[in-house]
């Protein structure tokens, strides 16, 4: 990058997402990523999504929690300080949020850009958690290497399009509480033990099985791994899960046997997204050149 795209080492676009993205402490700071918070509620305790409670307190916290957490998206005032403060040195910001269908966040966003005294551009990734992240790093990697707006959002399309993250939830309790299986389409919540393999696409939460027993997830998974191996050219394998970390490795395992020179990372989900699915969920997500 020359000099007059970069100054003191700021970029000129800058990458703003929020707390639901999936991301390693290496890689926010090698791509220079700045994350808004999500607030969180246990009953009557508010905590800062990743300042003031970790991903696995947040499991704990919850099993004793009397009721489901409620979450909610950073105030509208929160994304427009940091705007300012990001574009007041003549930089862009580029925010790349979570799905709208299952948070207000990318909104507010929305809201607090046409606020702000810089140019801001906001992006529905219409993904959260690893999935996510796919598009926040591809897009962090070119504004390090000097891209413009227009090419970034481009490639931001190309990585959304080419992503695949599908979630098994073996309770569906806090689905029903949070009110998010009316919105999940063809969502039976009366059977005893059932457990649910839901997808998002085109920026919705839509369900593709249902069945009774463990068995319903890890046959689904041995297919879905099977059509992995399929793929002609996969980048990347997120896995993340709600306090699960056995299940997630045994399908860690079992996708790294079928697509051996592709990285994996394994780690909890955020607290917003365990809100909704509840405990021992996971989610496979994964993305093709």
């Amino acid at each position: 990058m020359n000099n007059d795209r970069k100054r003191g080492n700021q970029m000129t676009i800058k990458i703003v997402t929020d707390s639901s993205v999936q991301l390693t402490p290496e890689e926010i700071e090698k791509y220079q990523i700045h994350i808004i918070p999500l607030t969180i509620m246990i009953d009557g305790t508010v905590y800062i999504d990743g300042e003031t409670i970790t991903r696995e307190e947040f499991m704990t916290k919850m099993a004793q929690a009397s009721a489901l957490p409620k979450t909610s998206q950073p105030a509208i005032g929160t994304f427009l300080e940091l705007f300012d403060d990001l574009t007041k040195d003549g930089s862009e910001v580029l925010a790349l949020h979570m799905l709208e269908a299952i948070s207000g966040t990318v909104n507010s966003a929305r809201q607090a850009a046409e606020l702000s005294q810089g140019k801001v551009t906001v992006w529905d990734s219409d993904f959260t958690d690893r999935a996510l992240s796919f598009q926040v790093i591809e897009a962090a990697k070119m504004a390090q290497a000097g891209a413009d707006m227009d090419a970034i959002l481009a490639k931001m399309a190309e990585v959304r399009d080419h992503t695949r993250l599908v979630m098994g939830v073996s309770n569906l309790d806090n689905l029903v509480k949070g009110g998010r299986i009316s919105k999940v389409s063809g969502l039976l919540s009366s059977l005893l033990n059932i457990k649910v393999i839901l997808q998002v696409k085109d920026g919705q939460l839509t369900a593709l099985q249902k069945g009774r027993g463990m068995k319903t997830l890890n046959k689904f998974v041995d297919g879905f791994v099977e059509d992995m191996k399929k793929e002609a050219h996969i980048l990347a394998v997120g896995i993340s899960h709600a306090d699960g970390l056995e299940m997630a490795e045994q399908y860690g395992a079992l996708i790294k046997a079928a697509v051996p020179d592709v990285p994996i990372l394994i780690r909890p989900t955020d607290p917003v997204i365990a809100t909704h699915t509840g405990a021992g969920a996971f989610a496979i997500m994964y993305y093709t050149a």
